[in-house]
């Protein structure tokens, strides 16, 4: 019954176990990638917590309007 369930009928497919394979790769690089991002985001934060905004050093009022 259990090989019925998971589909296991005269062994295991080797199309599957490449494919579960590379997937399992694609969520550790996932997961590395997440795990960068969220470094760097709050290295931002952070930034911005101990300087202020960036947008703070300009001046609005001697401001030159965008060319468009």
């Amino acid at each position: 019954m259990a090989k019925a369930l998971l589909g296991h009928v005269g062994g295991s497919d080797p199309r599957v176990l490449a494919e579960m394979r590379r997937l399992q790769q694609r969520v550790r690089d996932l997961e590395t990638q997440l795990v960068r991002v969220q470094a760097e985001n709050d290295a931002l934060a952070a930034a911005v917590r101990d300087n202020g905004s960036v947008l703070d050093g300009i001046n609005v009022s001697k401001a030159e309007p965008a060319l468009t």
